[in-house]
């Protein structure tokens, strides 16, 4: 693991094992054992770690999302993984930097978006404001049903996958109404 990887494991072990509410340079020094001038020639500030953090699990979701068979399981593989990071991004959202992380979270599930539907030619008829607008919808959508996640979700996870994917690639009339 890079010197990047251990300074971030050790951010997200304060967060998680050790409970810490405000997570500070100080904290991660001490935790990984080095100095502050090591941290900081590798990040300019705790943020900063933050988004490379959510880039690199961006990078692990996309790539994972892509070696499944189809959309649905996709969506699914980034499902999973995100329910895998909610414990340590809920600690995270609870420090001081909850407010820009949960920004951070957003932007880097679009971007994931956006690679997804510029690889696969998605969305080819919409414009580039219609598209992006999409994306904006959709996350905040996810966003939204991770918030209020429950064990009872978790065990319905491939049902909530199939209509979350159903909405988002045909959508579902209300009832009496038809497609158009």
């Amino acid at each position: 693991m890079d010197m990047k990887g251990v300074i971030a494991q050790a951010a997200m072990t304060l967060l998680l094992e050790k409970h810490v509410k405000k997570l500070t340079v100080k904290d991660i020094v001490e935790e990984c054992h080095i100095t502050r001038q090591t941290f900081y020639y590798h990040f300019a500030d705790i943020p900063e770690m933050f988004r490379w953090i959510l880039e690199q699990q961006g990078q692990r979701v996309l790539l994972e999302a892509k070696a499944q068979e189809g959309g649905r399981e996709g969506l699914r593989s980034m499902f999973v993984m995100a329910l895998e990071a909610m414990p340590y991004l809920r600690r995270a959202e609870r420090t001081a930097y909850g407010r820009e992380l949960q920004q951070l979270v957003a932007q880097s599930i679009e971007n994931i978006f956006e690679k997804v539907i510029e690889e696969r030619g998605l969305y080819a008829q919409c414009s580039r404001p219609e598209v992006k607008l999409i994306v904006r919808y959709h996350v905040g959508a996810i966003l939204g049903l991770f918030q209020t996640w429950t064990d009872e979700d978790t065990q319905h996870l491939d049902d909530i996958v199939a209509t979350v994917f159903q909405l988002m690639t045909e959508g579902i009339p209300p009832k009496g109404e038809t497609k158009e």
